[in-house]
């Protein structure tokens, strides 16, 4: 049995990106949100606009869907889906870490919790699958917007939710913090959607590269971090290496 087509996966990826936010994408801004280098993602892009999938604005240069192409609107997998193939991975994480594993979708300038294993001890948790949470104050949140530019955008042209005294919500210095997540490809928070708590996130994506979830450690700042409040760095590595695995799951 023949296996799949890369490029056409990466087409895809860049319709299904394109056609997920209310404007027009620069070549930077795909080539970033996909992982890939920029001149893959412009010869994609230009045999989008040459069979008519994809249009440039001749003025500024950015690329949008072609027609609109309804049937290609869709930025996510389900839910369920993204759950059902990364529960096992999140399990091993938990265990392994000791602390409390959630994964995550964007759902609007939200991310819903799809799963979310306890902390492996016998203390009181509270289950947080099916919550909405603030993206910007949250590492998985974080994780997800620094690869989705239009869902970024859409959220500095508002008002960010200032949930404690350390929460990111000028959008230049957000922008700057975003920039270093899809660089380093981790995202981490401390105190900013709740005192006491810390995270650390790295994004999880599907075919064609387009980051689709996320899974993040969070639990008690004294046990995450160290004594200058910066997430272990071992913590760190770990999450990456269970992301790029579910990752690889997933576009199998």
């Amino acid at each position: 049995m023949a296996g799949t087509i890369q490029s056409i996966e990466r087409a895809a990826a860049v319709l299904r990106l394109l056609s997920s936010g209310p404007q027009p994408l620069t070549l930077l801004e795909v080539s970033a949100a996909l992982g890939l280098a920029k001149g893959t993602t412009h010869g994609i892009l230009r045999t989008l606009v040459d069979v008519g999938f994809v249009a440039q604005d001749v003025s500024t240069g950015r690329y949008d869907v072609g027609n609109r192409l309804a049937a290609i609107s869709s930025a996510h997998l389900d839910a369920n889906t993204v759950r059902s193939m990364t529960i096992n991975w999140a399990d091993t994480l938990a265990s392994r870490t000791g602390e409390s594993v959630r994964v995550g979708v964007l759902r609007g300038l939200c991310v819903e919790v799809v799963h979310h294993v306890f902390r492996p001890d016998d203390s009181e948790q509270s289950m947080s699958t099916g919550e909405l949470l603030p993206s910007h104050a949250t590492a998985l949140g974080k994780a997800l917007l620094a690869f989705h530019p239009a869902t970024q955008a859409r959220l500095m042209s508002g008002h960010p939710e200032l949930c404690t005294h350390r929460t990111v919500t000028h959008p230049k210095e957000l922008k700057q913090h975003l920039d270093s997540v899809r660089r380093a490809g981790t995202a981490t928070e401390v105190e900013e959607h709740l005192l006491g708590r810390a995270a650390v996130a790295s994004p999880v994506r599907g075919r064609g590269g387009l980051v689709v979830a996320a899974v993040e450690v969070v639990g008690a700042v004294e046990r995450l971090c160290d004594g200058e409040g910066r997430v272990h760095s071992t913590l760190v590595a770990q999450v990456l290496t269970v992301a790029h695995t579910m990752s690889r799951d997933l576009a199998a």
